[in-house]
């Protein structure tokens, strides 16, 4: 059977990490970031770290807590239509409860999850979008606070952690893949 899968995390857990392996083993691919980063240049917006904040709580207070999910839905619709997909960054609990609607049970959340210290030294180090702690600290306040990100994390289907190696990592990334495919959730 396909499978829906929707990565969710703090900023700097391993996101993108499990999204691009997942993609390279031909699920498609679907960034809900990106929308807002679309939404942002339709708009010539300059695109910084308080500029997107400004404009994802800005979009979400106007248009309610799953205002992506809903633009996103068509696009998510057909990629799963054609096969597996993986859905990286679904942030809030009203995109899951929208999702989750539409596809029910094969939808599934997999929560990535790591020590904060972590994280952070994460975000200090990546190329694009790099976060001193305090910026990581404020973003994570404000997504918890004004994005409800923290009821998909905490609501996942499975967790993987992710304080040690790629490899453990990759490791356990497809254990859970094989659970899903074992236990006929897919």
């Amino acid at each position: 059977m396909k499978k829906l899968i929707a990565i969710v995390g703090m900023a700097g857990s391993g996101k993108s990490v499990a999204t691009d392996y997942l993609e390279k083993k031909g699920y498609q691919k679907i960034y809900f970031g990106g929308l807002i980063y679309r939404l942002m240049q339709e708009r010539n917006i300059e695109i910084t770290p308080d500029s997107q904040k400004e404009f994802r709580e800005e979009l979400r207070r106007k248009e309610g807590m799953g205002v992506v999910a809903k633009i996103l839905l068509p696009e998510i619709k057909k990629a799963y239509e054609n096969g597996d997909t993986v859905l990286d960054g679904l942030y809030s609990w009203d995109e899951y409860l929208i999702l989750k609607e539409e596809f029910g049970s094969r939808l599934k959340l997999v929560s990535i999850c790591c020590d904060k210290k972590i994280r952070y030294d994460r975000l200090a180090k990546r190329k694009d979008r790099p976060f001193q702690e305090e910026e990581a600290i404020k973003r994570d306040i404000a997504e918890i606070e004004n994005s409800a990100k923290g009821g998909p994390i905490a609501f996942a289907d499975y967790y993987l952690f992710n304080n040690s190696s790629l490899e453990e990592y990759y490791h356990r990334l497809e254990e859970i893949i094989h659970e899903m495919e074992e236990e006929g959730e897919m």
